[in-house]
């Protein structure tokens, strides 16, 4: 059948574009060419630097004929009417038309009316210039002194349809058969027809490489045989060849020579300032300790040089150098200041205008990761000590150059100016997990301080209502509460994040953020106070009036209203594990039917989680599920009607049916042993004793009536019901378990 070619033929697009530009070429046309009842047999995109692809094969030459229902008036309405719909329906006499009975219309007279097929041609030269017009880029311009919007200049449109050209017009580019190659090594331009020799041309006389793909294994595959030849490797990078694949239609990987003077550098600034101002690769040396870099780095040109690339690494290697030399300044200024002297500077960076400076969060920090450490087995006095230093490579000259470096040149200070391995390694590690693929800490040191930074980002946000809402999360909330709940699971940190103890707010890890929040908003609130009361702040000074203010407006009370807005942080967390678990196979329901319980150890719920749902995929747990339900709509029902709760102690009764004797008195043993197994974290051991509920629950059900006669027999037998319904619920809320 047909093929459609169509190649857009532009200025460089940003090689972070183009893979995504290529998905909604071909969604748009699939989407296009489906509406117009075009469905072709497959279709394929493609991208570069200059240029998207599509070829769409298996279309037929037209589309098929269709028949429309025209609906018109009813039977016997005015004739007006009926000569409209004559009109619109294109008849010429109403007895041409079919009376139908329509729903809550009666009878009314219905057109079928047949419309031809279009030509496929037609329907692409309508369709593309519709495609192109409201084609989005993240950036666009326009040139010229036309509308047209796209990501750089267009300078050609090739469209063929079963190999003959597809005439349209836009902007005044008007559509042919012709492409051009490489700009250097073979424009051309070159006439084509199909696919397969538009490809092949391209290839061979125009030197494009078209396929994102092959490009990539071509640059991995040369980069790698230059390294072996000289007993070295290539420092893999995902990101950067995803990225230098779109800077070159025909990629040359050339090693160039770095000055071995730099290697005194931390290597991740080399890497850094290779990737983001080079887009160069790092080469190690196996050889080395712990596969040092190498003074050599990998570049990709666009280019056949006639020299082999003598010159273009030559270039790239002083280009290079000027950029470490830049690096290195930093680095040795850097080092003349001490990590803990940089620490005040941290207040003249706003963390945010209602949770203060980066140095008040350094603060809260600091006092969080301190009362965390002995939970997670650190050592108090190394949390609070790293926190402090966690942030303060942010007024580094590094950092200030290379965001990126955040945190890694914290490590580097640290560890220069003599401080203990844990500290300098949780300055570096606190930020972590960054996102799903990253590690999370294992030192304790790093756990706590990681898990206060998180808390008090969490904590924070939520205090002043700044929270996620459908996919909008600018400060990235849900990946915080991501990296707390892998920090714990990941470490088996047996943590209470929100229970209240001994009667206190601040008992907990969420209370001693919320707290230190809620003074920073007294701080805020009296600041206009304070300028009202010039004299009184001359007599006593500012600090005095601050201490005193703060008192009179009991913060408490603020407190209190920070503690309200975090009420529902416990569900975000509930969320994140259900997203966490499910992707590891967990079942949804089974960690709401465990949060509901108020339990906020999020190890202990895991493990609740997994207890119950190797216990629901028994038939005993499936029975006895089923037995739960029954019980609890029963008495929902009853309840209900009676307007009471049918709570407290059943027991058999004289006449009973010998199931509600026995049902009394595997109660009786089955929830005390269940509730001793809980008190151990035994969740195991607790669903072994409740499955031995299983047979006495299915012989009541068969067995006995539930709403007897007798008053107090059917209150008692509810009351029997009631017990289940406790019982199990001690182990987890069965209502919200599906099936």
């Amino acid at each position: 059948m047909p093929q459609l070619l169509l190649e857009i033929l532009s200025e460089e697009i940003p090689a972070r574009m183009q893979a995504k530009a290529e998905a909604d070429l071909v969604k748009a046309l699939m989407d296009g060419l489906t509406a117009a009842g075009l469905i072709p047999e497959g279709i394929k995109g493609f991208s570069g630097p200059r240029r998207l692809v599509a070829v769409v094969e298996g279309l037929p030459v037209k589309s098929a004929d269709v028949v429309e229902d025209v609906i018109g008036p009813k039977e016997g309405a005015p004739d007006a009417a009926i000569q409209g719909f004559l009109k619109k329906a294109g008849l010429t006499d109403i007895a041409q038309a079919h009376v139908h009975e329509v729903p809550k219309k009666g009878r009314v007279y219905v057109a079928h009316v047949r419309k031809a097929g279009r030509q496929t041609a037609d329907v692409i030269a309508a369709l593309v210039p519709q495609i192109i017009r409201g084609f989005h880029w993240p950036k666009s311009m326009r040139w010229a002194s036309g509308d047209l919007r796209w990501v750089r200049p267009i300078s050609r449109i090739l469209c063929t349809f079963d190999g003959e050209v597809v005439p349209f017009e836009i902007e005044g580019i008007k559509s042919d058969n012709i492409t051009e190659g490489h700009r250097v090594m073979g424009r051309g331009p070159f006439k084509v027809r199909r696919f397969d020799d538009y490809s092949d041309v391209l290839k061979n006389k125009g030197r494009v490489i078209l396929d994102r793909e092959e490009r990539k294994e071509t640059i991995l595959t040369d980069a790698k045989q230059l390294c072996a030849a000289q007993n070295l490797e290539l420092v893999d990078d995902i990101g950067l060849l995803e990225e230098v694949a779109g800077l070159a239609e025909y990629p040359v990987v050339i090693m160039g020579d770095m000055d071995p003077s730099f290697l005194d550098l931390p290597p991740e600034v080399i890497k850094l300032s290779m990737r983001t101002h080079q887009k160069y690769f790092a080469v190690r040396d196996p050889a080395k300790k712990d596969g040092a870099l190498a003074p050599k780095f990998v570049v990709v040109a666009n280019l056949e040089a006639a020299d082999g690339g003598k010159k273009i690494a030559a270039g790239n290697s002083r280009v290079l150098s000027a950029r470490l030399n830049d690096a290195r300044f930093f680095w040795d200024n850097d080092r003349k200041i001490k990590l803990e002297d940089r620490f005040e500077k941290l207040g003249n960076i706003v963390f945010h205008e209602k949770l203060g400076t980066v140095k008040d969060k350094a603060e809260r920090v600091m006092a969080l990761a301190k009362e965390l450490a002995p939970k997670v087995g650190a050592d108090p006095a190394q949390a609070e000590r790293a926190a402090k230093l966690a942030k303060c490579d942010l007024v580094s000259d590094m950092v200030g150059e290379f965001a990126e470096l955040e945190g890694v040149m914290g490590r580097y200070y640290a560890t220069l100016q003599g401080e203990k391995q844990a500290v300098a390694d949780a300055v570096r590690d606190h930020y972590k997990p960054k996102g799903p693929g990253d590690n999370v800490p294992a030192d304790p040191v790093g756990v706590a301080v990681a898990l206060a930074d998180k808390l008090d980002t969490l904590v924070g946000f939520w205090a002043i209502d700044e929270k996620p809402t459908g996919s909008k999360d600018p400060f990235a909330l849900r990946r915080a509460a991501l990296g707390v709940v892998r920090l714990v699971l990941e470490n088996r940190v047996s943590l209470k994040l929100f229970e209240n103890r001994a009667g206190s707010h601040w008992a907990n890890a969420i209370g001693r953020v919320a707290q230190s929040i809620a003074v920073l908003e007294s701080q805020r609130l009296l600041e206009p106070t304070q300028a009202s009361m010039p004299s009184l702040v001359a007599e006593v000074g500012s600090d005095a009036v601050n201490r005193a203010l703060i008192r009179h407006i009991a913060p408490d009370a603020i407190a209190t209203a920070v503690l309200t807005n975090v009420s529902d942080l416990p569900q975000f967390f509930a969320d994140r594990l259900k997203v966490h678990l499910r992707e590891q196979g967990a079942r949804h329901d089974l960690i709401d039917a465990v949060f509901a319980l108020g339990e906020d150890d999020l190890v202990l719920i895991v493990k609740r989680v997994e207890a119950l749902g190797e216990f629901l995929s028994t038939e005993d747990g499936k029975n006895l599920l089923a037995g739960y339900k029954r019980a609890a709509n029963i008495l929902a029902i009853e309840e209900k009607k009676d307007g009471k709760s049918y709570s407290g102690q059943g027991k058999a009764m004289a006449g009973d049916p010998p199931e509600v004797d026995a049902l009394v008195s595997a109660l009786g043993k089955a929830a005390p042993e269940a509730t001793t197994a809980l008190e151990t974290e035994d969740f195991a051991g607790a669903m072994r004793a409740l499955s031995k509920l299983r047979a006495p629950v299915d012989a009541f059900f068969d067995k006995v009536t539930v709403n007897a006669d007798k008053a107090d027999v059917r209150e008692n037998r509810l009351k029997i019901l009631s017990q289940i319904r406790d019982a199990l619920g001690r182990v987890a809320d069965f209502s919200k378990v599906e099936g």
